[in-house]
């Protein structure tokens, strides 16, 4: 059997010991070493493996190793030592007869694993010694960041921009880790942190997908959507079928969702009329109000049209402003 240095890299982000059998095969098999202390070096030793701590001249010491009993493993730190690979790699290339070098994997990130780092660097962030800008905001001051990465998601969309997205989709994460952090520093009793956040996602999406987690027949796209608004008000118990609608949602949105709303339960509640109106901005708002209505029925989005005009009409004003063409 050739002989063979196992550069042996793990996912910084599970428990130490939480190895493949392969990893743990090699580890009892030949000598250990690492470039310092760790979770990892501690698990390693607790299996009955000897771990070998090289502060200086790794290369060589793995070289030693090797020669002495024809396998060597490296334990990769949680940055994976890449600078000692690329000098392990210049080193066989020049002198291929002393090992041949294998990349293991003992563990490797989840999917969502980076969310444990994204989670990690708001908390130093938010922690005393971290940014003073952060520490000193509030779920009220961070309010209005929160629609505006909203809305910049939303841009994002309309114009087909995936990558766009994705880099608004980590600003909108964002206001969601430091609103959670931030409920961290509530008084005893009140607060909450990230992993509530998203245990309540999980929750109410097991609860709300019947279909999928609990066996139940998945039927048509009419009839899971029937489903999960019949759950809904169960977990709800509200009163009225317009509460829960966000009351904060730019008034054409809100008037559309609040018509849709008293339209799923057949409620037949006429807006008010213009010409019934006392002052000037109740004329125009029923008229709006009017409009929104005659919108639903024609099965248009009137959000969407109004912007889809008003960013129209905003190019013919930014042509306008060109200067004329001698």
């Amino acid at each position: 059997m050739s002989a063979r240095i196992v550069l042996l890299v793990t996912s910084p982000r599970l428990p130490a010991g939480l190895l493949t059998a392969a990893a743990w095969d090699v580890v009892r098999s030949a000598p250990v070493l690492a470039g310092g202390e760790s979770a990892l070096t501690t698990a390693v030793r607790a299996a009955g493996a000897e771990v070998t701590v090289v502060e200086a001249g790794a290369t060589q010491a793995l070289l030693d190793a090797v020669a002495a009993h024809g396998t060597a493993v490296w334990l990769a730190g949680p940055a994976g030592d890449e600078a000692l690979a690329r000098e392990l790699g210049l080193r066989l290339a020049r002198q291929p007869g002393l090992a041949e070098l294998e990349l293991m994997y003992g563990s490797w990130d989840p999917p969502g694993a980076r969310l444990l780092d994204a989670v990690e660097v708001m908390d130093r962030l938010a922690s005393p010694g971290g940014d003073p800008w952060k520490r000193s905001q509030t779920h009220r001051s961070l309010a209005g960041f929160l629609l505006e990465e909203c809305y910049e998601a939303y841009d994002a969309i309309s114009a087909d921009d995936t990558d766009a997205l994705r880099e608004e989709l980590g600003d909108v994460l964002l206001q969601v880790l430091l609103h959670a952090r931030l409920a961290e520093e509530l008084p005893e009793g009140e607060r909450w942190s990230v992993d509530d956040v998203a245990g309540g996602l999980v929750d109410k999406m097991v609860r709300r997908n019947p279909h999928v987690f609990a066996g139940a027949e998945t039927g048509t796209l009419e009839e899971i959507e029937a489903s999960w608004e019949r759950i809904k008000q169960a977990e709800k118990a509200r009163a009225s079928v317009l509460d829960g609608i966000a009351l904060s949602q730019p008034a054409l949105a809100l008037a559309a969702k609040i018509l849709d709303r008293a339209g799923r339960i057949g409620l037949a509640v006429p807006p008010p009329l213009a010409d019934t109106q006392v002052d000037p901005e109740a004329r125009l708002g029923a008229s709006l109000l009017a409009t929104v209505a005659a919108a639903r029925q024609a099965g248009i989005d009137p959000e969407a049209a109004l912007r889809r005009t008003t960013l129209a009409y905003a190019d013919a004003v930014r042509t306008a402003e060109q200067p004329p063409t001698p």
